[in-house]
């Protein structure tokens, strides 16, 4: 990497964790806090890294910089208010009181709803709603404007946006308005790109997309290898669309045909012989108008190539190995689970891949920290409070439903479709240190047990807060909206036919999404009759549950417990944080809540490398690197059971894990029924992750190239002072290389 070699100095100090890098020693002694107390009082102290991501994200100041909120305490206050004056008036003060119980006991709302609920006097516009989904982008020059126009919107109002780009023909096609041939969909995702990292999101947080993109697509190589070129799309998350059709041919090892639909006006001046199956073919497309559709609304499309399914499919996995994108979402599972399955046919999710989401549909997420009800942690008799949770799960529904009202969506299909559905997602976070805690295995039978039950019981006692809701409130409209039922209904499915409906006939959408919906069914075989009440009157709203990656939520408001269902990424490790007028991204040193716990109330002395008895942590405290591929699957596969949106989960994969080891772990994926799959190594040649272990940087070389044409070498953790700042190595390496640098 070239640099200027009048700013550059450099210090050779190296950030490595010796014993003398221990964390504070907070709390009382080991001798007086010991593994035989039945009834811990205090948790372990928040560390410093914690802190100041709350004072960073969530604390809301006003105008000039001034703290409003005074501790994390305050914060939670302000949400509780926020959050219960939208109940009756005589009911404000209870709900008040409950909501800022449940904050205090693990319930943590998103972080829009944490920075902007009852801020509207310091930060006008704002939304409470952390993400939505685009509406369809149609392939058309205004209506592609127009959407990065309404992404603008969306991203300053401090929410983050996904997108499907394969509804745009693919490059090298013909334009007749233009005269000319289209570069393709990847070149008009860099205008959003751009767009993007150039809106300054609302609440001082940087704008996050997710691009989808349909495997069937002629493009579809070029989305796959995007971000092998430097600095492109940067500020996406990419996730392919595979479907059923391509799973199944990537297995036969038979030809897969890219296509793409072909305009009725182009069949008719062209008198093309649609029927030809060497040179068109009918498929799925969530776009109809101006089209050609047959009796199953599939759409007519031209074959443009033809390859080896596994050739796209290796494609996929040596990308995904190298730069851990594109993620992996089955589209067609997706829409199978769908409780919204009979008028929703979703292309698109939101940046983090948790919810898939209809045109215009929001994001609305909260998480509760398992760590919060763990008794006796790190003894024989160690146990999770499930009365405690249900009680929190309850009153954090009521909180969820709450925001919707005041959602603050800068456009107004946003607004109707978050009013219309109600959904939310609820999840959890500090799944890996609850397990530690209760001296489980991460990946182990036990923990597999324990994390379908945990998410069971979220699941079971959310719907029947849904229930008491709509009595208490009413259902979402969509429940007392009819529907008239039609063939494509029928085919879904078909024990609605053998039950006697036919086609034209009507129906309630209650009952469709509580008796008909597949994820709804499996709620039945617990809880028959609460299937049968919600049918009757209708659910509060339609989705229930979804668990997200909660990276700055868990190393904030939970002290770094684990992030989502993930293990402990490393019991200490550095995270890289975007700092308003930094240059590069700041290095942060971390530690797990699991390791913080054990030293606050078993052995001060542990240490996350230690060799001798008096330092070594037990053999459960297992970190991601320790976790296979297919124990990540495993655990996700437990949760999804019991979770109606998806899961945003990474397996992360070490440097040196082998390849052949790696390659099938999607396909492992879809044989265990998740709806998605997302992975992570750590590729030096790539740019850098936000969680990075420090044995990575150390083992790790970066060259810069002075203007004199000399070079010069730095481990990734050695510090440099380049232009009146003080950087990591590998941070200042990555930010001149993807130009990110100066720019945050």
């Amino acid at each position: 990497m070239h640099i200027s070699a009048c700013a550059f100095t450099y210090r050779h100090y190296s950030s490595s964790i010796h014993k003398k890098d221990r964390p504070k020693q907070n709390g009382p002694k080991a001798a007086l806090m010991n593994a035989k107390v039945e009834q811990l009082i205090s948790p372990p102290p928040m560390q410093d890294a914690s802190f100041d991501i709350w004072q960073t994200k969530y604390q809301l100041k006003t105008k000039t910089g001034a703290a409003v909120d005074q501790d994390i305490n305050s914060t939670f206050d302000r949400a509780a208010k926020a959050l219960s004056a939208v109940e009756e008036d005589g009911k404000r003060e209870q709900y008040y009181k409950e909501f800022k119980w449940a904050l205090e006991n693990g319930a943590i709302p998103a972080g829009r709803i944490l920075s902007n609920a009852g801020a509207s006097e310091h930060k006008p516009a704002t939304s409470t709603i952390n993400c939505t989904v685009s509406g369809t982008v149609y392939d058309s020059m205004d209506d592609i404007l127009l959407k990065n126009h309404e992404a603008g919107l969306t991203l300053k109002a401090g929410c983050g946006i996904g997108y499907e780009f394969s509804t745009l023909r693919p490059k090298g096609a013909y334009v007749a308005g233009a005269g000319a041939t289209t570069s393709g969909p990847l070149s008009f995702m860099d205008i959003f790109d751009k767009m993007c990292f150039t809106v300054s999101s609302a609440g001082g947080r940087r704008g996050a997309q997710m691009a989808t993109f349909d495997v069937h697509h002629p493009d579809v190589l070029d989305f796959v290898r995007a971000k092998r070129e430097d600095a492109r799309l940067r500020q996406f998350n990419l996730s392919l669309l595979i479907t059923e059709d391509f799973i199944n041919a990537v297995k036969n090892d038979s030809d897969w045909k890219l296509s793409f639909p072909v305009g009725a006006d182009e069949v008719a001046e062209d008198n093309l012989d649609i029927s030809d199956v060497s040179k068109f073919l009918f498929r799925n497309f969530p776009v109809k108008s101006g089209y050609i559709t047959n009796n199953e609304g599939q759409v007519a499309c031209r074959i443009y190539s033809t390859v080896k399914a596994k050739f796209i499919w290796d494609s996929i996995m040596t990308s995904t190995y190298d730069f851990a994108e594109p993620g992996f979402i089955l589209i067609d599972k997706v829409n199978e689970m769908n409780n919204n399955w009979f008028c929703e046919n979703i292309r698109a999710t939101n940046p983090c891949g948790e919810q898939p989401l209809p045109p215009y549909g929001s994001c609305l997420l909260g998480s509760i920290n398992l760590t919060k009800f763990v008794d006796r942690p790190f003894t024989d008799k160690a146990s999770f409070n499930f009365k405690k949770y249900y009680k929190v799960v309850g009153i954090f529904t009521r909180m969820l439903d709450n925001v919707v009202e005041i959602n603050g969506l800068p456009l107004i299909g946003q607004r109707n479709e978050i009013n219309h559905k109600r959904r939310h997602g609820m999840g959890i976070l500090g799944l890996g240190s609850t397990l530690t805690m209760m001296k489980m295995s991460y990946g182990s039978p036990k923990s597999i047990e324990f994390t379908e039950k945990v998410n069971r019981e979220m699941a079971i006692e959310g719907w029947k807060q849904a229930l008491l809701l709509s009595e208490e409130k009413g259902p979402a409209p969509i429940m007392e909206e009819t529907f008239s039922i039609d063939e494509e209904m029928l085919l879904k499915r078909p024990e609605m036919r053998a039950e006697g409906y036919e086609i034209g006939d009507e129906i309630k959408g209650r009952v469709l999404h509580a008796k008909y919906s597949k994820y709804m069914q499996k709620i039945g075989e617990f809880e028959p009759e609460l299937i049968e009440a919600l049918a009757e009157k209708g659910a509060r709203f339609t989705h229930h549950t979804s668990i997200a990656p909660t990276g700055t939520i868990s190393l904030s408001l939970a002290n770094n417990a684990s992030n989502g269902i993930e293990p402990s990424f490393a019991h200490h490790y550095a995270r890289n944080i975007i700092r308003e007028g930094k240059k590069t991204k700041e290095k942060v040193d971390v530690f797990s809540y699991e390791l913080l716990a054990y030293r606050h109330y078993i052995n001060a002395d542990a240490m996350p490398f230690g060799t001798d008895e008096a330092t070594k942590l037990p053999d459960y405290f297992v970190s991601a690197d320790e976790v296979t591929p297919k124990q990540h699957v495993d655990i996700q596969a437990a949760a999804q059971k019991w979770v109606d949106s998806s899961i945003s989960k990474t397996a992360n994969i070490p440097t040196d894990f082998p390849y052949e080891e790696f390659k099938d772990i999607y396909m492992y994926a879809y044989d265990s029924g998740l709806k998605g799959c997302t992975t992570f190594r750590f590729n030096p040649e790539a740019f850098q992750g936000v969680l990075v272990k420090e044995s990575d940087l150390e083992n790790t070389n970066y060259e810069f190239t002075l203007d004199d044409g000399s070079k010069v070498t730095f481990k990734g953790n050695e510090e440099i002072e380049y232009d009146g700042e003080i950087h990591t190595a590998a941070n200042l390496f990555d930010a001149l290389k993807e130009g990110t640098y100066g720019k945050y």
